[in-house]
């Protein structure tokens, strides 16, 4: 029979065959497509690992843009303007700042740097000269072995101190990405919701909603600590005459950005260099770290956390510990912001799943009720 004389119901021999990629069998065509699922999933995170330096940078954009937007907000409460000019005054007052620390604290800050890692060194020397004067054995040979150990374990993050260009390199696209998506958050909300099926997008807002509010708080607060332990270190150690306590008060302002690790670093160097200056200095240093850290901890984290995510220590060091591993610096700063998302994110889906079975229970009972 020609083509000609087929039926409308009729098909082609040729074309009512299976092809060979199809699959008959119910059963087997369930488990094929949950191995297409997986293989999917395993490709997915196969391309995160790749690709997770640009991640890593790209949320580093969404970070600066909450506090850009933080910022626009706090305006907004006294400043009647537009939103747009509100973001331009905060990054004119951001740049006013750099350029105002940069040209009066510049040349001291670098002249303080470049004497401090000698006076760190020489004051190892003698805690070690102490230490066997008072009958330890500690061999200056150990000694380097484990520094060289501590140094190895800590590469990552000494490799991103040294890449200066590429750190500078790094802020600079961060800064980029942080500035577009705070002049137009909605836009981008918009591109991801767009992906999603109409009856997720909702659930997708308020998630995001409550993702931006908690960064911005915890952003303001972890600001709020680096400015308050900063200059109250640098201005406690200039009134007893410490050496460097400007870049003192700096490091440990910048190094307040880094729960849990950055306090210790900060507190070890201006111990160090307080009893370069005798036993009484270091004693003091050591009590200006405590009320410092003390005022931080008991005053600000509290005061912060009570509206952000509140977030277990050892979770956030050991997010500190493999972000640092993989990404140095930039993954030591984002792992706590990192870890708040994801914390939001599996809330909202347990809030879900909640609601979703005491929905099914109403319904049970409605149906047995009738």
């Amino acid at each position: 029979m020609s083509d000609d004389h087929i039926g409308a119901g009729e098909v082609p021999a040729a074309e009512s065959q299976l092809s060979p990629a199809d699959i008959h069998d119910a059963g087997l065509r369930r488990e094929a497509q949950k191995a297409a699922i997986w293989i999917g999933m395993a490709a997915l995170a196969a391309l995160v690992v790749f690709f997770a330096q640009p991640l890593m940078v790209i949320f580093g954009g969404i970070v600066f843009a909450a506090m850009i937007d933080g910022g626009a907000r706090l305006l907004g409460r006294v400043l009647p303007i537009g939103r747009g000019w509100r973001i331009i005054l905060v990054l004119l007052f951001g740049v006013l700042f750099l350029v105002w620390a940069g040209y009066f604290t510049g040349n001291q800050i670098a002249a303080q740097a470049a004497e401090m890692p000698a006076i760190v060194q020489h004051q190892i020397e003698r805690a070690v000269a102490w230490a066997r004067g008072h009958g330890m054995d500690v061999d200056p040979g150990s000694l380097n072995g484990i520094i060289e150990q501590m140094s190895s374990g800590v590469g990552p993050v000494t490799r991103a101190l040294g890449g200066l260009l590429g750190g500078l390199t790094t802020l600079f696209l961060i800064a980029v990405l942080g500035i577009y998506i705070a002049v137009e958050p909605k836009l981008y909300e918009r591109g991801i919701a767009w992906m999603l099926p109409v009856e997720e997008r909702p659930y997708l807002g308020e998630t995001l909603g409550r993702m931006a509010f908690s960064l911005r708080r915890l952003l303001a607060g972890r600001l709020l600590g680096m400015a308050v332990e900063g200059v109250a270190t640098g201005i406690a150690l200039a009134a007893y005459g410490v050496p460097m306590a400007a870049l003192l008060g700096l490091l440990t302002g910048l190094l307040a950005f880094l729960p849990n690790i950055g306090a210790p670093i900060s507190g070890a160097l201006m111990v160090l260099i307080g009893f370069s200056g005798g036993t009484d200095m270091g004693i003091y240093c050591i009590a200006v770290y405590i009320v410092v850290q003390t005022v931080d901890g008991n005053v600000i984290v509290p005061m912060v956390a009570k509206r952000t995510v509140d977030l277990a220590p050892a979770l956030v060091l050991g997010a500190q510990l493999i972000f640092g591993v993989m990404f140095g610096i930039l993954g030591l700063a984002l792992a706590d912001p990192l870890v708040a998302m994801c914390k939001i994110l599996l809330e909202r889906r347990s809030e879900r799943n909640t609601a979703a079975a005491q929905g099914d229970e109403m319904q049970a009972a409605s149906g047995a009720a009738s």
